[in-house]
């Protein structure tokens, strides 16, 4: 189910959405600072990014200082992704509007002034199906209930189409049968009417030459 959803809606992203291009960025990010990175992006596109603090030393681990806070908020200020003195992470999501998307980054006041250096990459649209590993742990299960919702409503409606087409055809079938009706009791009515008016004439024909009158 999750890889024909994925593809499904790789296909989906493909016909409908722009193609935004990759951020690729690597950056040195002093402590106590901030920085933010804008990215426009279409109504109802899948949008995934990935972050990490570079070590100045492979030979040590990371050391405390190197953290980093991240927050990502939509045109109107709803946040998509926050996570708070991390060395590294990865979002996905779709977009609810379109507009300028922003990924802010900032890093905890430190004495002595640290420099960290900071890699970050965010795809959207199409490029983003290249990051499906990432996107299957976040908005793209949410994504499989919402297609899964749609399918069923699309059934519903389909059901109800057939349902109103077979109504409809009952209500042909018994106005065929109604007028098929109406037209025999019509033509019994005349001839009940024809009979009626020939016995009345019967009648005062008969009286009449009873009373001697023709």
């Amino acid at each position: 189910m999750a890889i024909s959803s994925l593809a499904l809606l790789s296909a989906l992203v493909a016909l409908c959405l722009w193609t935004s291009p990759v951020v690729c960025l690597r950056f040195d990010l002093q402590s106590g600072q901030i920085k933010c990175i804008s990215e426009e992006i279409k109504i109802n596109a899948m949008t995934v990014g990935k972050y990490s603090v570079v070590n100045p030393s492979e030979s040590v681990p990371l050391p405390e200082s190197h953290r980093v806070s991240i927050k990502v908020t939509s045109p109107y200020g709803e946040s998509m992704h926050s996570a708070e003195n991390v060395d590294s992470g990865n979002f996905a999501f779709v977009t609810k509007e379109a507009g300028d998307y922003l990924a802010c980054f900032w890093t905890p006041e430190h004495k002595p002034v640290a420099t960290i250096t900071f890699e970050f990459e965010w795809k959207s649209g199409v490029t983003a199906k290249d990051w499906t590993s990432v996107a299957k742990k976040s908005q793209v299960e949410l994504m499989e209930v919402e297609l899964k919702k749609l399918e069923d409503t699309v059934k519903s409606i389909h059901d109800e189409m057939f349902y109103l087409r077979s109504r409809e055809e009952e209500m042909q079938d018994m106005n065929r049968s109604t007028n098929s009706r109406m037209a025999w009791l019509s033509f019994l009515s005349l001839v009940l009417c024809l009979s009626v008016a020939g016995l009345q004439l019967w009648h005062l024909k008969t009286f009449f030459e009873r009373k001697k009158l023709l």
